[in-house]
């Protein structure tokens, strides 16, 4: 197994906590929200919520742990990633497919309801 650079790592966490970030205190959200989504360093966010660069580094590895416990045991993340990548699989296969007069509308409909899927998935 690869070992995760920082940054892909920090994508990765910034992902779980799109799925499960609700389920973490609102204290906790913040701090997550501010490291992992706006990019601020331990040291801004202490600064902007005046407490120690240390509290915010225990909450942001208890929050790191807490999201990647999550994902092991539910692998809503994972789940999400596969069935994202069958619609762009379909799709593609779809592309590929002559529609004859009797399959033209059902073929669209197909596409359009993926296209649809996808869509809301880069929202």
């Amino acid at each position: 197994m690869e070992k995760q650079t920082a940054m892909e790592k920090k994508v990765q966490l910034s992902w779980y906590l799109a799925f499960y970030g609700e389920m973490l205190t609102e204290n906790q959200r913040e701090i997550a929200n501010m490291y992992f989504e706006e990019d601020y360093s331990l040291a801004e966010i202490a600064q902007h919520l005046s407490v120690s660069r240390q509290s915010i580094h225990d909450t942001v590895t208890r929050v790191e742990k807490t999201l990647t416990d999550f994902e092991n045991k539910l692998g809503l993340a994972a789940r999400f990633e596969r069935l994202e990548n069958g619609l762009r699989e379909c799709a593609e296969a779809l592309k590929k497919v002559i529609p004859d007069e009797k399959s033209a509308s059902h073929l669209q409909k197909a596409r359009d309801i993926i296209s649809a899927l996808l869509a809301q998935e880069d929202m």
